[in-house]
């Protein structure tokens, strides 16, 4: 496609794009390489709150993948970001583990259980009734309701795990209230992340394996959109919805060629 030629700039999903379970997808340490020589900036996203970009790169370095931390953006790290912009310097009641914690503290948010400015609901694998009760009840009281994501399940060995909509869900059936959602697909999650890298989004790609979160967003935010078939989507999954990448290709490995691959669907 035309417009591949002038993308200066890449977002990229993590999960099913450069690594499944903990391994490198093949084609995805080369990519990376590939935009550090040619100087392309990158981030990689994830709508994952539980972990710091720190812990991020760890985990991909340990997969075969060279990514600093400032080259990961999260869905907690976004979320932080736009509340600074709402309220610089507020307070916040936390659902959620160091990935959140750790990026509102860094953008001077205090925590506290008295009269917060927020309640933030991000991932976690330690929901507590508690903590779930004490959510509800400063919602009912005025403190404004914000989730990182809206991923109503995760994987793991076992099986589905019940994610941060899950517990949204419950909370919104509480209270009547709907959270402001920051991760994908609200495309501020992908403005916030050309604002890190100071893209613009007419020269910028997004490489995602979701249609209702990757791809959808990338649109929605005026990318190039790239769907990889290595994650979750197949061309059933695709037919569902109304709408289409700007390519469809098999891994990240495609984008290792200079000529821009053939479209698909």
């Amino acid at each position: 496609m035309e417009r591949r030629n002038e993308v200066e700039c890449w977002l990229t999903d993590m999960d099913g794009v450069l690594v499944h379970e903990n391994h490198a997808i093949p084609g995805a340490k080369e990519l990376i390489e590939q935009w550090k020589n040619q100087g392309n900036p990158f981030l990689v996203l994830t709508n994952n709150s539980i972990f710091t970009a720190r812990d991020l790169s760890a985990r991909l370095n340990a997969s075969g993948l060279d990514v600093p931390e400032e080259a990961i953006w999260t869905s907690a790290l976004a979320t932080a970001a736009f509340l600074k912009s709402q309220q610089p310097g507020g307070t916040a009641f936390v659902i959620g583990e160091a990935g959140i914690l750790t990026a509102l503290h860094d953008a001077g948010f205090v925590m506290t259980e008295t009269k917060p400015d927020f309640v933030v609901v991000g991932e976690t694998r330690n929901y507590s009734f508690e903590a779930i009760t004490k959510a509800i009840r400063l919602i009912n009281n005025g403190a404004r309701f914000i989730s990182t994501n809206p991923d109503a399940t995760g994987p793991s060995k076992e099986g589905p795990l019940p994610a941060t909509g899950a517990i949204a869900a419950l909370i919104t059936k509480a209270t009547g209230k709907e959270p402001y959602v920051v991760g994908k697909p609200n495309p501020m999650m992908f403005r916030s992340a050309l604002n890190r890298i100071g893209a613009h989004s007419e020269n910028t790609a997004m490489i995602g394996d979701r249609m209702d979160t990757d791809i959808v967003a990338g649109i929605e935010a005026g990318l190039h959109t790239i769907l990889v078939m290595t994650g979750i989507s197949d061309k059933a999954e695709i037919e569902k919805y109304p709408f289409r990448p700007d390519e469809t290709l098999g891994s990240v490995a495609d984008l290792l060629n200079t000529e821009p691959a053939e479209t698909a669907l």
